[in-house]
């Protein structure tokens, strides 16, 4: 492998290592804020979150950490708004909806971003992807799917969530390829569209959903220390979102975000305590070997057709997770240790899945 490959490597994992572990902080942040400090205005603060990420970006681009590249001022436009409006309408899938059913709405979004993929682009999946899609999705659903409870509002609201999330990921991959554009600089310009739509539904919205004023609300200083600290992180959660997405794909991307959704669950059992079974001890497992298969059958299906390719550039499931390894960290899982057990799957799938993506 050149040197150009292992940078491209190197960079496809740190955007992927950036977007996991940026995304589990902010989660772990903003349930302190929310449950421990009762700020629950969620669409409020994420529009707050884009602001200061344009602030941020907007600094870079003096400092000239990148160039400033215009394009299709209405494509940006309008991609901005519809990302605004697809997180307002998560917020209010969630809630309208049973959290068992939200989860479930999170879910739909891979096999939805699958039939879009199939129908506009002619992109094939196959049976072997689907059915690891299909395990990840089952050991998710057992990890956090509790009640269904079905209403009439909150159904139609889900299925509109869905469709403008997996448009809104789609168009991200689609305008960067089409105008040759960094993920910075589309992140730049989209940004203040979406922190704009988010400001002017957010405070309705917040207030809809929870019966109370945002601009009325007692600001202390932990509130105020914990919405600087989980903007500042938000920098790098939007970055690495729009990073990961132009790197790979849409369904990467969401394959990687139910990922999070088990780091989450596990450091909230092993750093806050939070109450854990056995079903979701089953789950996050179940879920993990469905994201090994993903990379895994993504990295087989794309490598080279010519035969000459060398046994080291070819990715071999053994090499990348030896069994003595394994071993050591199934040891480590018997004493309790689920967090070694699942970063060390993580670490491996990471691997595969920028291997994967190199051979494109």
């Amino acid at each position: 492998m050149g040197v150009g490959g292992e940078k491209f490597q190197l960079g496809t994992v740190g955007a992927l290592g950036l977007s996991v572990v940026s995304s589990v902080s902010i989660v772990i942040c903003n349930k302190a804020l929310m449950s421990s400090l009762g700020f629950t205005f969620a669409t409020t603060l994420t529009s707050w979150h884009l602001l200061v990420t344009f602030c941020s970006l907007h600094v870079a681009l003096w400092m000239k950490f990148f160039e400033h590249k215009a394009f299709d001022s209405r494509t940006v436009m309008g991609f901005g708004v519809l990302n605004g409006i697809s997180i307002g309408l998560l917020n209010l899938s969630l809630g309208f909806n049973s959290v068992g059913f939200y989860q479930m709405t999170k879910l739909a979004i891979i096999p939805c971003t699958v039939i879009l993929e199939t129908l506009f682009f002619r992109k094939k999946f196959s049976r072997t992807i689907q059915i690891s899609l299909s395990v990840l999705l089952l050991g998710v659903g057992v990890a956090t799917v509790t009640d269904l409870q079905l209403n009439a509002v909150g159904s139609i609201l889900s299925l509109l969530a869905i469709i403008t999330t997996c448009i809104a990921q789609i168009m991200t991959n689609t305008i960067q390829k089409k105008f040759k554009v960094s993920s910075t600089q589309l992140l730049y310009q989209s940004c203040p569209y979406q922190s704009l739509t988010l400001f002017l539904i957010g405070p309705f919205l917040d207030g809809f959903l929870t019966n109370q004023n945002v601009f009325a609300f007692n600001y202390t200083s932990n509130v105020v220390f914990f919405i600087v600290l989980s903007c500042l992180i938000s920098v790098s959660v939007n970055f690495s979102t729009f990073l990961v997405i132009g790197k790979t794909s849409p369904v990467t991307y969401q394959v990687l975000g139910h990922l999070k959704t088990c780091l989450v669950l596990t450091f909230g059992y092993v750093l806050l305590h939070d109450p854990f079974s056995w079903r979701n001890i089953l789950g996050i497992l179940i879920a993990v070997v469905g994201m090994v298969l993903y990379s895994y059958f993504c990295s087989i299906e794309t490598q080279p057709k010519n035969t000459d390719v060398s046994a080291q550039q070819v990715p071999c499931f053994s090499n990348l997770m030896p069994c003595k390894y394994l071993i050591f960290y199934l040891q480590q899982f018997s004493c309790g240790s689920l967090a070694s057990l699942l970063l060390f799957l993580v670490y491996k799938s990471l691997c595969v899945l920028c291997i994967a993506v190199k051979r494109r």
